[in-house]
C-alpha cells in the first residue's frame, strides 16, 4: 500500500498542506463570486426530443409563422367587481396591452375585444385572457416573462388583476418554489445529519469535518455549473437535484476518508511507537477510502454518460449535472481533504463523547470479527440460503407494481400557490378550461419546404373539421401563416393529463394519416404536451440500450478494481434488483396513490418520464461506494488470512458502523425532500431514500454476506489472470478455508 501511487498523492497532500488550502481557498472564493450569475443563467426545463415531430413542428412554427413567436403565454385579467365590457376593466385591458406591445421581445397580441377571436372573455364576464408571442431561447424566456409579470403589475388597478401565465412563467415561478424547498429541506436534514455523524464518529470536530466538506463541494459544483451554463441551457430544477445529491454524496466520501484516517491514528496509536505519522495515517486513508471514492466516482460517471444516448436535453443536462456535482465532491475529497485531516492530525478527536460511544475502530481491539456488527455477519452466514432467498423474495415483491408503470410528466401546477402564473392558471382553467395554458399545436405545411397549395389547406380544413367534432377538444384556432397552416387545438384536460397526451396521438396516429396520403401536407404535432409524448416514446425505446451499457461498462470496472469474475456479477444483479424494487414501490406510491394523504400529495396517475432512467444511474453510482467499501476491506483480511468466512465478518464489522451511517444521512437528506411542495421533488426524494434504504440495509448487511458465504472463494477468483488465488483448487471447491 506505501508503494502505491494514491497513497504517494495522499502524502503530497499533506506534505504540502499550506499551499493546498491556500489554492483551494482562492478556487472557492472565485465559486463564490460566480454563484450569483448562475441563478440568471437558468431556464426553464427542456422537455423536447432532438429530431422528434415536436421539434419539427417547433421549427416550421418558427420559420413559417414569425409573429407567433418562440412560445406562446396569456396574459390574464380578472376583476370580482367588474366585467369585461366596462369601462374600468377595458381600460385596464388597454394600458396592460400597451405596455406589453412596448417589450421589444413581444411579437404578437391579441386583444381579448378582437372581432376575429372569439372566446377570449369568460362567460361570467369577469376574466379575459389576451394571447401573446414572445421570442427568446429557454433562459431567455424565463426572464422576459417576469419582466413582462413587472409591467402587469404596474398596468394593473381599479380593482382588476393581471397576471402572465404560460410555459415558461409556470417553470420560472416553480425554480423560485423548489429554491424555497431546497432551503426548507436542508434546515430540517442538515441538523440531523450533523447529530448522525456526530454518534458514528464520536467527535465533535470529525463530525463537522464531512458536513463541511459536502457544503464546499456544492460550491465548487455552484461555481462549475456558472461556467458551463454558459454553453448549455440548465434549470433550476437540475441545481436542485444536484444540491440533493451533491449533499450526500459530499457526506459520504468525506465520512469514509475521516473514518479512516482517524482509524489508523488509532492504530499507530495502538503500537504505542511513539509520535503518530499523520502523513502516513492521511496516505492510508486516501488509499483505502480514497481509492473507493475514486472508483465509485468513475461508476457514477459511467453509469450517467450512457443518458447521453437518449436525445433529450433533459437528460444531456441530467448526466452533465449529476456527473459534475460527483466529480467536483471526489476532487475536492482528495485534494484538499487530505490537507486539512494533515493540518488537524489528532485534533480530529476533540469533543470526542464518552469511550462507550466511540466506534470500535477509534479504539481497535484483537479479533476483527468480535463486534457487534460482525457477529451479525457471522449470524447471517450461518443461514446463508434462507437470508439470501428471503431477501431476494422481498425485493422481487416490491418490484411487481412495475409491471403495471405509466409514465408523463407532471408540470407542478399544484405547488404554484397564489403566485402570479399560479392565479393566471387558476383563472384559465376555471374559466376558459384547463387545457388554454398551452395547446396543441398542428401544423401543415408543403412537402420539403414547399408551400401549402390550395389542395393542402382544402386538407387541413377538413382535419380542423374533424378535431371540433372529438369531444378531448375544447376549441380550436386556425392562423394561416407564410405557406403553412397552424391549428391551435386547446383540450378539454390540462397539458399534463394523460388524456391529453392521448389527443396527441390520436391526431398522429389516426387523423394525420388521411391529410398525409397521396401527396398531401406534411402534418407535425407540437406543442408542451406532444414535446411530452415524444419524450416519453424516446426514453421507453432507449431503455434497453442504457441499461445494457450501465450494467455492462460498471461490470468491466468492478471487474479491473477486484480482479474477481463474481464480485461484479454479484453487484449488477444487487443493483438491479434494488433499483427494480425502489421504483416498483415509488410507483405503489405515486402512480397509485397508497399513502399520498399521509405524504401531502395527490397522484397525478402516472410516473415521470425520466425517474426510472436517472434515479437506476444514480444508483448505480451511489451505491457502488458502499459496494467497494465493504468489499475492499473484506479484500484485505482475505488477502491476509485466505479465511473467506473472517473476510467477509471483518469487513463487514470495520465498515458497517460507517456505511450505516452514510446510507442514514442519505436517507435523511433525500428523505427532507418529502416535505417539497413540488410532486416531482416529493418523488426524487422518495425514491432516493428508499434506494439508499434498501441499499445499506437488506443488500449490504443481509445479502452480500450471504452470497459471500455460498460462494466461498470462488469469490476471489479470476481465470488466467496469474493472481493468488487463481488456481488453487480447494478455493474453487467454495466455502472458506476452515471448510476446506
Amino acid at each position: 500500500m506505501n508503494d502505491s501511487s494514491i497513497y504517494r498523492w495522499g502524502r503530497v497532500m499533506a506534505r504540502r498542506r499550506r499551499a493546498v488550502i491556500a489554492l483551494w481557498a482562492a478556487v472557492l472564493v472565485g465559486c463564490a463570486a460566480l454563484y450569483p450569475s448562475l441563478h440568471d443563467a437558468l431556464g426553464a426545463p427542456d422537455y423536447g426530443v432532438l429530431g422528434s415531430e415536436s421539434a419539427h413542428a417547433a421549427d416550421v412554427i418558427e420559420e413559417r409563422f414569425p409573429d407567433y413567436g418562440s412560445e406562446q403565454d396569456v396574459i390574464v385579467f380578472q376583476s370580482t367587481i367588474h366585467q369585461a365590457n366596462q369601462p374600468a376593466f377595458r381600460h385596464i385591458v388597454g394600458q396592460a396591452l400597451r405596455a406589453a406591445e412596448a417589450q421589444t421581445f413581444v411579437k404578437k397580441i391579441v386583444s381579448p375585444y378582437a372581432p376575429n377571436a372569439p372566446g377570449l372573455i369568460s362567460k361570467d364576464r369577469h376574466a379575459a385572457i389576451a394571447p401573446v408571442g414572445i421570442a427568446g431561447d429557454p433562459r431567455q424566456l424565463v426572464d422576459r416573462t417576469e419582466s413582462l409579470q413587472d409591467e402587469m403589475d404596474r398596468a394593473a388597478g381599479r380593482g382588476v388583476e393581471v397576471w402572465v401565465t404560460g410555459y415558461s412563467p409556470v417553470a420560472g415561478t416553480l425554480s423560485k418554489i423548489s429554491q424555497e424547498d431546497v432551503k426548507r429541506a436542508e434546515t430540517f436534514g442538515l441538523p440531523v445529519a450533523l447529530v448522525f455523524l456526530l454518534f458514528a464518529l464520536g467527535a465533535a470536530v470529525a463530525a463537522a469535518v464531512p458536513l463541511t466538506f459536502a457544503g464546499l463541494g456544492l460550491l465548487l459544483t455552484y461555481g462549475v455549473f456558472a461556467l458551463l451554463a454558459t454553453a448549455f441551457n440548465f434549470d433550476q430544477f437540475l441545481v436542485t437535484i444536484a444540491t440533493m445529491i451533491g449533499v450526500g454524496i459530499g457526506i459520504d466520501y468525506a465520512l469514509f476518508i475521516v473514518s479512516r484516517f482517524r482509524e489508523e491514528l488509532a492504530h499507530q496509536a495502538g503500537e504505542g511507537s511513539g509520535e503518530v505519522d499523520v502523513d502516513h495515517a492521511v496516505g492510508v486513508a486516501i488509499a483505502t477510502s480514497g481509492h473507493t471514492v475514486l472508483v465509485s466516482g468513475l461508476i457514477v460517471g459511467v453509469a450517467l454518460t450512457s443518458l447521453f444516448v437518449i436525445s433529450a436535453p433533459i437528460f444531456y443536462e441530467f448526466a452533465i449535472g449529476a456527473a459534475t456535482v460527483a466529480l467536483c465532491m471526489i476532487l475536492i475529497s482528495c485534494t484538499l481533504l487530505p490537507a486539512v485531516l494533515a493540518m488537524l492530525g489528532s485534533r480530529i478527536n476533540r469533543g470526542g463523547l464518552p469511550q462507550r460511544l466511540q466506534p470500535r475502530d477509534a479504539h481497535p481491539v484483537s479479533g476483527d470479527e468480535q463486534g457487534p456488527w460482525g457477529r451479525l455477519a457471522m449470524t447471517v452466514m450461518r443461514h446463508a440460503k434462507l437470508a439470501a432467498s428471503l431477501t431476494i423474495a422481498i425485493l422481487l415483491l416490491a418490484a411487481v407494481p412495475l409491471l403495471d408503470i405509466d409514465y408523463g410528466v407532471d408540470f407542478g401546477f399544484t405547488a404554484l400557490g397564489d403566485t402570479p402564473a399560479g392565479q393566471g392558471q387558476e383563472v384559465l382553467a376555471t374559466s376558459f378550461g384547463p387545457g388554454a395554458l398551452a395547446p396543441i399545436e398542428v401544423v401543415t405545411s408543403g412537402r420539403e419546404g414547399t408551400p401549402l397549395d390550395r389542395r393542402g389547406e382544402e386538407r387541413t380544413a377538413a382535419l380542423a373539421r374533424e378535431l371540433r367534432k372529438d369531444d378531448a377538444v375544447a376549441r380550436l384556432t386556425a392562423v394561416k401563416g407564410e405557406g403553412a397552416m397552424l391549428l391551435s387545438v386547446q383540450a378539454t384536460t390540462a397539458i399534463d393529463a394523460p388524456d391529453t397526451e392521448k389527443l396527441v396521438r390520436d391526431i398522429r396516429e389516426t387523423l394525420a394519416p388521411p391529410i398525409e396520403a397521396d401527396g398531401g401536407p406534411e402534418v407535425s404535432v407540437g406543442g408542451a404536451t406532444a414535446r411530452v409524448a415524444d419524450l416519453s416514446d424516446e426514453t421507453l425505446a432507449k431503455f434497453p440500450l442504457v441499461l445494457a451499457l450501465v450494467l455492462g461498462l460498471s461490470f468491466m470496472t468492478l471487474l479491473f478494481v477486484f480482479r474477481s469474475i463474481v464480485l461484479p456479477i454479484k453487484a449488477v444483479v444487487m443493483n438491479l434488483l434494488a433499483t427494480a424494487a425502489t421504483v416498483g414501490l415509488t410507483v405503489l406510491v405515486f402512480q397509485e396513490g397508497i399513502g399520498e394523504g399521509l405524504l401531502g400529495f395527490e397522484s397525478a396517475g402516472f410516473i415521470q418520464v425520466y425517474l426510472p432512467l436517472t434515479v437506476f444511474a444514480l444508483l448505480f453510482g451511489l451505491s457502488t461506494d458502499y459496494e467497494i467499501f465493504l468489499i475492499s476491506r473484506m479484500q484485505e483480511t482475505w488477502r491476509a488470512t485466505h479465511d473467506n468466512e473472517l473476510a467477509v465478518a471483518a469487513g463487514v464489522e470495520h465498515t458497517a458502523r460507517v456505511i450505516s451511517t452514510a446510507a442514514a444521512i442519505m436517507v435523511i437528506v433525500f428523505g427532507s425532500f418529502l416535505t417539497a411542495s413540488f410532486l416531482e421533488l416529493k418523488e426524487y426524494g422518495f425514491a432516493l431514500a428508499l434506494a439508499i434504504a434498501l441499499d445499506a440495509t437488506l443488500i449490504r448487511l443481509v445479502l452480500v454476506p450471504a452470497l459471500m458465504h455460498l460462494f466461498g472463494a470462488r469469490n476471489w477468483w479470476l481465470p488466467f489472470a496469474g493472481t493468488e488465488t487463481a488456481g488453487r483448487p480447494s478455493h474453487l471447491a467454495g466455502g472458506s478455508d476452515r471448510d476446506a
